[in-house]
């Protein structure tokens, strides 16, 4: 997970504001997104087994709510990509 983070600080450093460096963010928030959400689906799997009906309740819950985020960057990343391309081109 660190080196996720480091890798969304490099681009702040190495890429200049524009839509590059946005769409550059939103992959790295994405990437973020997605180790929280594997990290919740194992405890999920842990409560469960362990018969703590209202903790896994509650995680997923959360779960349901990184996912929630990851697709709104997903929407969001489908625009900022296009322009991204266009900059670039």
């Amino acid at each position: 997970m660190q080196g996720v983070l480091e890798e969304g600080s490099e681009v702040l450093e190495d890429v200049e504001k524009g839509d590059l460096r946005d769409a550059a963010l939103i992959g790295a928030a994405q990437r973020v997104e997605h180790c929280e959400m594997a990290g919740y689906g194992a405890v999920i799997a842990y409560a469960t087994a362990l018969g703590h009906k209202e903790a896994g309740k509650l995680l997923k819950e959360t779960l349901k709510e990184e996912e929630a985020a990851d697709k709104k960057l997903t929407a969001i990343s489908e625009k900022v990509n296009q322009a991204a391309l266009q900059q670039a081109a």
